[in-house]
């Protein structure tokens, strides 16, 4: 189904679904190739998975010929199905939610299924329209990419949802049935002809070459195990399918090349399930038109789709417009940090270091700020090593992986490291010199910060860095024994080196102008 003038449901931000209660709440997806369950733990700010698994049924696979779900699928379905709903329950899963999609949807027997998932579950199946399923695919994108621009493009087992993106702003969709299993059927197991079926459908998609020059978001399983390809094909240092990128023409190249090759030559290109191989060439063909139809100038992967654009609808309103980034880094502060967060006293204290800087320059040094004290548990010898990797790999969202990168490097020099460790290797080739400058001199400040306080709140306020064209000056109080020390002294010294400036410790009398 196409639709070209329509908005999808909801998109203007009104409630699409019941508010979650406190505590946790799960997600299950009833897809046309898996059924999958996200349980989430719902503390004050933005939710964290706490539990991930899947089943993949393929209760899509025959659709396109019989108009029915896979028998054998139904059965696994309903055996995951019953272990899903017994595991939130132990869980003690506040608001669980059954979700189904394109196959549920579109089989002729789909409604007798949902029945018996009903009966014999004892828990609601909500059938998401091609409309609903586009839209919550775009929430959970935006939750990952919250300036998005340009088309999201979700492929299933069953369909290819497709959304149009302005700047975060959810615009038009087309639902089409060209997910990975219901192509190869449509095409009768011939690449060719399917690349034909896939250039007619897009063909009706007016605006879809409205994306030129701008960006296309993939989602969806059978494109993110494309991307575990790609980054291994491209030798990419990161080894995180989020916010992966990839320009038009290597995008281009690389999805015909993937969609070209046998079952035995795609298995030993990565982890792949076995099963998911058979359609693979499929996804990456679909992936390749989508790609000459549209002529994005880059390609974005996303971790984030329809699970989590449910979940967020199921969050209160509280906590839907927090920064993700910001909330999730909160998070992990308030749950490991050693004494009660201060990050913002640390972020103000700092601030004359750098001048004009961007809101998402700031936002990225809340975040290292945040995220200062992640290695405190751990031995002395293995902190900045260890601090880096759990960076580099923290499923945060709203971070690209240049991003990434700069925190590491951030927290990498705070805790003694430098860009020259092994700890980050090949990732600083992701950084200009510009971004590993600033890095270090966070780092750097962070490292004094930390030093100069213990870590504790409320102490920085009692200090103030100030700088002029030759001297960095930390100036404390002249009664101020609590910030003396050999320390605070070298590593002052240090983030003024770093800067090419003199260090300055100068005591005063009176410091209230620094008390923020």
């Amino acid at each position: 189904m196409i639709n070209d003038k329509q908005r999808p449901p909801g998109a203007d931000g009104t409630e699409a679904s019941q508010q979650a209660s406190p505590g946790r709440i799960g997600v299950v997806d009833i897809g046309s190739n898996t059924v999958r369950l996200v349980v989430y733990d719902l503390p004050n700010r933005l939710p964290i998975p706490i539990f991930n698994e899947k089943s993949q049924c393929a209760l899509g696979l025959g659709l396109g010929r019989s108009g029915r779900l896979n028998p054998k699928g139904t059965a696994e379905a309903m055996r995951s199905l019953v272990r899903f709903v017994k595991l939130a329950k132990a869980m003690e899963v506040g608001h669980l939610e059954l979700v189904g999609t394109a196959a549920v949807r579109d089989a002729s027997d789909g409604a007798d299924f949902v029945r018996r998932i009903e009966a014999e579950c004892a828990t609601p199946v909500h059938v998401l329209s091609g409309a609903e399923e586009a839209r919550l695919a775009a929430v959970g994108l935006i939750n990952g990419v919250p300036a998005a621009d340009g088309v999201l493009g979700d492929l299933g087992g069953g369909s290819l949802d497709l959304v149009s993106l302005k700047h975060g702003e959810v615009g038009t969709y087309a639902t089409l049935p060209l997910g990975h299993l219901r192509l190869r059927e449509r095409a009768d197991g011939d690449l060719e002809k399917a690349r034909a079926v896939v250039a007619e459908d897009l063909g009706k998609v007016g605006w879809i070459g409205e994306t030129n020059g701008r960006r296309l978001y993939a989602i969806g399983g059978s494109w993110r195990a494309l991307a575990r390809i790609f980054i291994e094909q491209t030798h990419h240092p990161l080894h995180v399918i989020d916010n992966f990128e990839l320009g038009f023409f290597d995008a281009l190249r690389l999805a015909g090349l993937v969609a070209g090759l046998s079952q035995a030559t795609l298995a030993q290109l990565g982890n792949i399930d076995a099963r998911r191989l058979e359609t693979l060439p499929y996804a990456a063909l679909a992936l390749a038109v989508l790609l000459e139809q549209a002529k994005p100038a880059r390609v974005v992967f996303s971790a984030f789709g329809m699970r989590e654009g449910q979940m967020i609808e199921l969050l209160p309103p509280r906590l839907r417009g927090q920064d993700p980034l910001i909330s999730a880094c909160e998070s992990h502060a308030e749950r490991t940090g050693r004494f009660a967060m201060h990050a913002q006293e640390i972020l103000d204290w700092m601030t004359p270091l750098f001048g004009a800087e961007t809101a998402e320059e700031q936002r990225l040094r809340l975040a290292s700020c945040l995220l200062s004290d992640i290695g405190w548990n751990e031995h002395p010898d293995y902190r900045a090593a260890h601090a880096v990797l759990r960076v580099l790999r923290l499923p945060y969202p709203g971070l690209t992986h240049a991003d990434r990168v700069e925190l590491a490097l951030a927290v990498l020099v705070r805790y003694g490291g430098e860009a020259t460790d092994a700890a980050l290797g090949e990732h600083l080739a992701l950084l200009d010199d510009a971004r590993m400058m600033r890095a270090r001199t966070i780092g750097l400040a962070l490292r004094l910060a930390q030093t100069l306080s213990g870590g504790a709140p409320g102490l920085l306020r009692q200090t103030r860095l100030a700088m002029d064209e030759k001297r960095l000056s930390l100036q404390i109080p002249k009664d101020g024994a609590v910030f003396m020390s050999e320390a605070v002294e070298r590593r002052l010294n240090r983030l003024a080196r770093a800067i090419s400036l003199k260090p300055q410790l100068v005591e005063l009398d009176e410091l209230a102008a620094g008390v923020a």
